[in-house]
């Protein structure tokens, strides 16, 4: 007796292991294949709450799970690429795209021994992942699909209840208004346990397929689901930025609260499934049970769509701004996912980043301008501390970043594309932090001038001035190529660029030389030229970025 149990709950593990690594498979080959696009489309999305709807809609419909749209949303949020209002459209329509995989269980599980296509399908996507060309990155959706089905083939053979455990089912189903709240309980247990929606209501329809469980205990199964799915959003949130813990929480509210709709109008609802969906829920419970997951969404979404700014001011004012909140020191907010997510995720959201650091470096390179226009001694230095603060701060998102894309890289496949993408943005964040390397400089050497010269300027100083211009435009105009790149057009100019700054230090120091021939003072044109140097290097750092990209 022992031994059957023991052996059923086995099977039964091994089962699920099976349709849950099928699952994810299939969400990593069809990331994977489709690159960054989805990614991006998800990044991209405008502040119009159906817009951004319909593509949390398209998304999860793609990549069959809600959970990875709403990591990947919440990390977008930490990251800074989202709004938290463009994020609950999303999240709303990732609730109604993840559904799809109900579908797919109920119309196609049960239609036809699926065992017999899912180990060709394993055997076609294992071949396909040894070809060279794009066809190798769907090899992982097409052997999820295969280990989806069988994972379902074998669930229906172990969820097959004995007498017993159909009685005690029925228990829980006599329980009347009770029950419903038992089995959505049970639901969202059960789901919080294996993180995935998707996964658990596919076992669902499985048992009800099976005849283990009741048409209403079913409904009340998938409901709780909904709730149990917030996990991850929740997992993701822990220690990342105010607005994704916003993002988290606007998941867990709005399932629960439509979820709590749905058991006051339980029957309601069941009525409504039942008149759209053909025959009795008994003659064909798998596509009433996925009628139910798609009403439930998609009323849940028409129902609270008109109050997104309402969530956004309810959970912003659950979840408050830390006070006295300082980025005195750099913290990468780029959230990596328990869940196998596609490595363009994360380069999408380390470009993000190394704008921003782009950013910095420009106000750095402002306020070098500035102290270049009018200084004196003690303005110089308070200047001098706040640039090598903010030099710190580069060398920190340098490193963190750095040592985040070897972490990527690793992730990638050998010899694919994205590695060599990956080189190059660390290349671009070497660069960019040397550049910030170059302003601190520049302050230094500019003190050293000050100190020699006191209160007066010598006739070419103004000079430096445009020279410093000539090294912003430059960087300026890099920086808005960062994400798209250079054409061939656009990297001649870069060139012209650099070679003007060139062409500008030999001038500027030929005038120093000059002006030591004529006797002025050799240790103040020193410091000159050495300015001159340090902004010819500038200009070499901006450029050493347009060879990266």
């Amino acid at each position: 007796m022992i031994l059957s149990v023991v052996t059923s709950v086995m099977n039964f593990v091994g089962a699920l292991a099976l349709l849950l690594w099928g699952m994810d498979l299939l969400s990593f080959g069809i990331q994977k294949g489709a690159g960054n696009k989805l990614q991006k489309l998800l990044s991209v999305v405008s502040g119009n709450r159906f817009t951004a709807v319909l593509t949390g809609l398209f998304v999860t419909g793609i990549i069959q799970s809600s959970s990875a749209t709403t990591v990947m949303v919440v990390s977008f949020v930490n990251a800074q690429i989202l709004s938290l209002t463009q994020a609950i459209g999303i999240i709303f329509g990732a609730n109604i795209g993840t559904t799809v995989t109900a579908w797919i269980v109920s119309l196609l599980g049960f239609s036809f021994k699926i065992s017999a296509v899912a180990i060709p399908l394993v055997g076609v996507g294992f071949f396909m992942k040894s070809l060279k060309n794009k066809v190798k990155d769907f090899g992982d959706m097409v052997m999820g699909f295969g280990l989806l089905f069988l994972g379902l083939d074998l669930l229906g053979d172990t969820l097959t209840l004995n007498p017993e455990s159909i009685n005690f089912i029925n228990g829980i189903t006599n329980l009347g208004f009770l029950g419903i709240i038992l089995g959505v309980l049970i639901g969202t247990i059960l789901t919080a346990i294996i993180h995935s929606s998707s996964a658990f209501t596919a076992i669902v329809i499985t048992m009800a397929a099976t005849g283990s469980l009741t048409w209403d205990l079913s409904a009340a199964l998938v409901l709780g689901s909904n709730i149990g799915t917030t996990i991850d959003a929740i997992l993701s949130s822990i220690g990342a930025s105010t607005n994704a813990k916003r993002t988290a929480l606007v998941h867990v509210l709005f399932n629960v609260s439509g979820t709590i709709l749905a058991i006051i109008f339980f029957k309601p609802l069941l009525a409504l499934v039942d008149l759209i969906v053909p025959n009795t829920p008994n003659g064909n419970i798998t596509n009433h049970i996925a009628m139910l997951h798609t009403v439930f969404n998609v009323c849940s979404t028409i129902i609270f769509l008109p109050f997104v700014n309402q969530f956004a001011a309810l959970v912003s004012k659950m979840i408050k701004e830390p006070k006295n909140q300082t980025e005195e020191h750099y913290k990468i907010p780029i959230i990596i996912s328990k869940m196998q997510n596609s490595v363009d995720v994360y380069v999408m959201q380390s470009e993000k980043e190394i704008s921003r650091m782009s950013a910095k470096v420009m106000t750095m390179l402002d306020t070098v301008h500035d102290a270049l226009v009018g200084y004196d001694e003690k303005s110089i230095e308070e200047v001098y501390k706040k640039i090598m603060k903010d030099e710190t701060y580069i060398d920190e998102m340098n490193e963190s970043l750095s040592n985040f894309l070897m972490e990527c890289f690793h992730m990638a496949d050998t010899g694919s594309p994205i590695q060599t993408k990956i080189e190059k943005l660390i290349q671009v964040t070497n660069s960019v932090e040397e550049l910030s390397d170059e302003c601190t400089s520049i302050l230094h050497k500019l003190q050293k001038y000050i100190l020699q010269n006191q209160n007066h300027k010598s006739s070419s100083y103004e000079k430096l001035l445009p020279y410093m211009n000539q090294v912003k435009e430059f960087f300026d105009y890099v920086s808005q190529h960062l994400a798209i790149g250079l054409t061939t057009q656009e990297r001649q100019l870069s060139v012209e660029m650099e070679n003007n700054i060139d062409k500008t230090k030999k001038e500027l120091k030929k005038l120093a030389r000059y002006r030591i021939q004529e006797g002025k003072d050799v240790k103040s044109e020193l410091h000159y030229i050495d300015i001159v140097r340090h902004l010819e290097k500038a200009g070499d750092c901006v450029f050493g970025i347009v060879k990266s990209l």
